[in-house]
């Protein structure tokens, strides 16, 4: 059994693609229920304000430096060497450890001894007890990006010899090692717990790889040489994708000085909020965008702009059809997401409310969201890395500004609105840039989908706010329990979802067609068969 999960290997891309979106769905989904035992054990409050500032500055260094790498151009240089002959590729892979596992040891050294200098600007708005814990847990979790570094070097060459499953397993692990640390060692430790758990949580993430990577003929041997071709070829590729990553960690590091600004508990809302919403951008924009850029690289390579338009505006359509609806579900029941997920313990009706009003700021701008990583993988596509980068650059920047502007008249509602500004600016001006290059997207054929959307997201809000009040108002279910609110979120959740692809379906949109079409197959042959019928999945690989 344990041979058979060392060895196996993706097939195909659809068997690839379908390893890694279920195992991205579950890894958010145990996210999801870290984020309620979090609200649970703690609420919103000071506490958790000071966990998610002190995972900043490791979260940053890791994005920064391996994330750029990875992102940029490992697996490319990877594969390429490997082709060759095996023992390149392990020597590259050799190199990229021992460089960076060099370079991350030192700068966690160097941010051990400042951090206490650093956390003031990080969290003016601190007591500075609060300020002494942050540096604390900071200091703790600075193993974290070696270890995840290591881990995330490794998974890279695990993706490029296709073995998928046991690369998906890694960030399941990650959550469930926090999830330990919670349920386990803040009895014990406190807070500190936390950050114990997110050292357990690198550990697991690393320790299944190994075993695999071993299988497939690697042996690590120290070898620190910067200057060799292959890695000065990975450090050119990775300097824009890294100060595009750092341009967006950047932003948030911001967005938690302004946080800490406001009441106790603002960096809590606001982190979890970003995480519900993320949730959709995640397994919708993301995964399709990712998706997308094999095919779109290949007709630009071929310089075959049709195909190109043709293929990248299907995507558009996809990720449009799938995340409006979301958008709507998101705004309209948003108090009744928050209670479900986080509402319990700690985490009071106050927090809700907070939590549910920055959803609904986050959630105006959730096309915008789930766009920009689809237009600019277009980008990259026709090897431009440098136009996102800049219009990354604007969107941080408004972002700033009017989080600014707004974080004292609307408090933490105000820094996630800033968020939904800075975004939309990002795609208008992606799409503006990109039409610009391809001369045509097609709009027309997309005004036409988005007439038919318009019709059916009215009806579907009409559909979950009149059957929410309903529920609500006849006292059908106790809205002070768990099961009350869950039960009125869904009945109306699924309500309005069946409005909307139903009349999607008589309005004859393709996609929804098709859907229905390949269910109705599906169920045929099971009937046929008398076997039950497999599920119809279409995730796309969610890996970024």
């Amino acid at each position: 059994m344990v041979k058979k999960l060392l060895s196996s290997k993706a097939a195909t891309i659809s068997s690839a693609a379908l390893i890694l979106g279920l195992a991205s769905f579950t890894s958010r989904l145990i996210g999801v229920v870290r984020n309620r035992i979090f609200a649970h054990e703690f609420g919103a409050g000071e506490a958790l304000d000071i966990y998610y500032a002190a995972f900043k500055v490791p979260d940053f260094i890791y994005q920064l430096i391996i994330l750029g790498a990875l992102s940029a151009g490992f697996i490319p240089l990877f594969l390429r060497a490997y082709v060759q002959k095996k023992e390149y590729a392990w020597y590259l892979m050799n190199t990229v450890l021992s460089v960076f596992g060099v370079l991350l040891a030192a700068v966690s050294v160097l941010l051990f001894f400042t951090m206490p200098f650093l956390v003031p600007f990080i969290v003016p708005g601190f007591s500075e007890a609060a300020i002494a814990e942050t540096v604390y847990l900071s200091r703790i979790m600075l193993l974290s990006p070696l270890i995840l570094g290591v881990s995330g070097i490794l998974g890279s060459a695990l993706q490029a010899l296709k073995h998928f499953l046991v690369y998906s397993l890694s960030p399941i692990l990650y959550n469930l090692g926090i999830i330990i640390g919670a349920i386990f060692l803040v009895p014990h430790f406190g807070l500190k717990g936390l950050a114990f758990g997110v050292l357990i949580g690198a550990v697991l993430h690393v320790s299944i790889l190994i075993p695999t990577v071993l299988h497939q003929g690697f042996s690590f041997k120290f070898q620190f040489k910067p200057k060799s071709k292959q890695f000065l070829e990975l450090v050119k590729l990775m300097i824009p994708r890294s100060v595009a990553i750092a341009t967006y960690q950047i932003n948030f590091i911001i967005m938690t000085v302004f946080a800490s600004t406001l009441a106790a508990g603002s960096i809590t809302v606001f982190s979890f909020a970003n995480d519900l919403q993320y949730f959709a951008v995640g397994i919708v924009g993301v995964s399709f965008a990712i998706a997308a850029f094999p095919t779109l690289s290949e007709h630009a390579a071929k310089q075959n702009g049709k195909a190109f338009i043709e293929h990248l505006v299907a995507t558009i359509r996809k990720v449009t059809i799938f995340i409006i609806p979301i958008m709507i579900c998101l705004l309209m029941l948003r108090a009744q997401i928050v209670r479900v997920v986080l509402g319990s313990g700690q985490f009071d009706w106050a927090a809700t409310i907070a939590t549910a009003d920055a959803l609904a700021m986050f959630s105006l701008s959730l096309f915008a969201q789930a766009m920009i990583p689809v237009l600019a993988r277009a980008f990259y596509a026709l090897h431009d890395t440098y136009t996102p980068l800049f219009i990354a650059i604007i969107g941080t920047l408004t972002n700033i500004v009017a989080a600014f502007l707004l974080k004292d008249i609307l408090g933490i509602s105000g820094l996630a609105l800033a968020f939904s500004i800075g975004a939309t600016i990002q795609f208008v001006l992606l799409w503006v840039a990109l039409r610009h290059q391809t001369s045509t997207l097609n709009e027309s054929v997309l005004l036409q989908l988005l007439y038919k959307i318009s019709f059916a997201t009215i009806l579907m809000t009409v559909t979950i706010q009149s059957l929410k009040n309903w529920l609500g108002s006849e006292g059908m279910f106790d809205l002070t329990r768990f099961w009350g609110i869950f039960l009125q979120g869904l009945i109306a959740g699924i309500a309005g979802l069946i409005v909307y692809a139903g009349m999607m379906y008589l309005m004859k949109v393709p996609e929804i067609k098709e859907l229905f079409a390949a269910l109705s197959k599906k169920r045929r042959q099971a009937a046929s068969s008398g076997k039950p019928p497999e599920p119809i999945v279409e995730v796309p690989s969610t890996t970024s």
